[in-house]
């Protein structure tokens, strides 16, 4: 398999607190990342923390995509719903245009839409779900997805730029698509170490059967993916960064 061609960035899910409850440890995590996924209120996030999520990123430089969900606060996202293909093309619109209110406040690009949870998982798996969605993302912005799945079929279809993920704190089934938790279980640091190496050296994942499936990125940009709610979630994305600076310096990615 020929070696990935573009370098490894780290994204991470922020923003994801409600009121006064908080998720994350947000401030903790900014040092290692390049670009955060912003909740925009239906699985996550109010408006206070958007607001807070998008200056803090700008203060570092970091870029700021739009991370929209189902709309289930108390499932966070992570909990199957039906709904038409107008439905997921207007929730998407409405968060993403929400988030884009306060990138504009602050004069920062919005740099992508990464879809949440279930939703993400929806789209790995239907070719409509996955389109209905894409046409809710502003023309000219990227999506991150997980190549070869419907996402990637979806965003080709309707002329939406994609980039492919690979995720630092997350399972695989057999078939290749994500195991999504409801509640994040914790990582040994080794364990993430072995499992993002072996996926940003080899394009290819051991499944939960213990079978090893191949993740081809093929020409996209890549990003790295971990989550702000995984118990020890800082030393998870840590190691992320250490392992991804390692690849980007042996493969002469600046």
């Amino acid at each position: 398999m020929p070696p990935i061609k573009h370098k490894a960035l780290i994204n991470v899910d922020l923003g994801e607190g409600y009121g006064n409850l908080k998720c994350g440890p947000d401030d903790e995590l900014l040092p290692f990342i390049d670009i955060a996924n912003v909740a925009c209120g239906f699985h996550s996030g109010d408006p206070l923390i958007m607001s807070s999520t998008v200056s803090a990123c700008k203060a570092r430089n970091i870029r700021i995509g739009a991370h929209p969900g189902l709309p289930d606060l108390q499932g966070f996202g992570r909990r199957y719903m039906q709904l038409s293909p107008e439905e997921l093309t207007a929730i998407t619109v409405y968060q993403v245009g929400a988030l884009k209110g306060f990138l504009d406040a602050e004069g920062v690009k919005l740099n992508h839409v990464k879809p949440h949870g279930v939703l993400y998982g929806m789209m790995c798996r239907d070719l409509e779900v996955a389109k209905a969605v894409m046409r809710g993302i502003p023309k000219g912005v990227p999506v991150f997805g997980l190549a070869g799945t419907k996402m990637e079929e979806a965003a080709r279809e309707e002329g939406v730029d994609f980039w492919a993920e690979k995720y630092g704190d997350v399972k695989y089934s057999p078939d290749g698509m994500l195991v999504i938790d409801r509640i994040k279980k914790p990582w040994k640091t080794e364990d993430v170490e072995k499992h993002v190496r072996q996926q940003l050296e080899t394009e290819s994942v051991t499944a939960t059967d213990g079978s090893t499936v191949h993740l081809p990125v093929k020409e996209y940009p890549l990003s790295l993916c971990c989550h702000s709610d995984s118990p020890g979630c800082v030393e998870i994305v840590r190691t992320a960064r250490q392992v991804c600076d390692e690849f980007n310096r042996e493969h002469g990615f600046s």
